[in-house]
């Protein structure tokens, strides 16, 4: 019923998302400690504090709401589950924000497509000719579909809407406080190193699905057996432990190269290449990519399914 939710009306900005509060509350801790301490060891202690606080709140939260409902009626209970779940789902939410890069590049609007792509990507957008922009949103299909989508069923099989909000509160922690710059070395420490924790199941999971789901839209053995072989050379290249799992595998399935140079607030980084240069990356790529992440996204749905059947009889 979560996914119905989240393909039917997706992330509404109406809805008070717990993402947005935890979001808000990370804000608020991010400014108290630069304000407070400034020594490299309390920082890291205060990071560990928000690694551990911010998920375990989180937790407790869903936890409580479900025994509200369900101490007013088992309906209740499985309603508040359901819209809690619902929120930690980001399917709708990517295919709309990559939809409308598409229909930027259709449009032959660069400066319109950049301003799609810059939001759903890190990195500078300002100066991105076509490809750069086609690889960015496809290599952040990839991504979202491990951390955005998988992971957060992962955790909804595992241990219920809580759980997968536990897991959201860890990603919102490294998004936003998890990186190597002199303002969060210290601080986004404990956080960037439980996301890594966090998603090293659910990224496999993902490049296995993605496989699968190669062979599914092109109805190939070669194109699944293709994709297998670039996750197995290339899915630990990337720097992230996890991230270069699903990028490969969706690199193996198009028969594109993904990786290369980026711009990070001005600053070139470049990332080691993942797959075959088989066919230059392409507008239709996208499209492609979206299509794969809907498959995974619904063989994703099903297995979970099956793990609940399973265990609960």
């Amino acid at each position: 019923m979560a996914c119905v939710l989240d393909a039917a009306i997706g992330d509404p900005r109406w809805f008070p998302h717990p993402v947005r509060w935890m979001g808000f509350l990370v804000d608020w801790y991010d400014r108290l400690v630069h304000r407070l301490f400034l020594s490299p060891a309390k920082q890291r202690m205060a990071g560990v504090l928000a690694a551990v606080a911010l998920p375990a709140g989180a937790y407790a939260v869903g936890a409580l709401l479900m025994w509200l409902g369900n101490s007013i009626d088992s309906l209740v209970g499985s309603a508040v589950a359901v819209v809690m779940a619902w929120t930690t789902l980001a399917v709708r939410d990517l295919f709309d924000h990559v939809v409308s890069v598409q229909r930027a590049l259709q449009s032959v609007s660069l400066a319109e497509a950049r301003s799609a792509v810059a939001k759903i990507v890190g990195r500078d957008t300002g100066e991105m000719d076509e490809s750069d922009i086609v690889r960015a949103t496809v290599e952040t299909i990839a991504e979202s579909t491990a951390d955005g989508i998988i992971a957060p069923l992962f955790y909804l099989a595992l241990g219920g809407a809580p759980l997968a909000l536990a897991y959201k509160a860890v990603s919102t922690l490294d998004s936003m406080i998890g990186h190597l710059d002199d303002r969060y070395r210290w601080l986004g420490w404990a956080s960037a190193r439980l996301d890594d924790v966090a998603n090293f199941i659910p990224a496999r999971i993902t490049a296995l699905l993605l496989v699968l789901s190669a062979g599914i839209v092109s109805r190939s053995w070669p194109a699944m057996q293709r994709a297998w072989q670039i996750v197995l050379r290339d899915g630990a290249r990337h720097p992230s432990p996890n991230s270069g799992h699903p990028e490969a595998a969706m690199a193996g399935a198009l028969g594109v190269q993904l990786g290369g140079a980026n711009r990070y607030d001005g600053v070139l980084v470049e990332r080691p290449c993942l797959g075959d240069p088989v066919q230059p990356l392409t507008r239709a790529h996208i499209g492609m990519a979206l299509r794969l992440m809907l498959w995974t996204s619904l063989t994703g749905v099903l297995l979970g399914m099956g793990w609940l059947l399973l265990v609960k009889g």
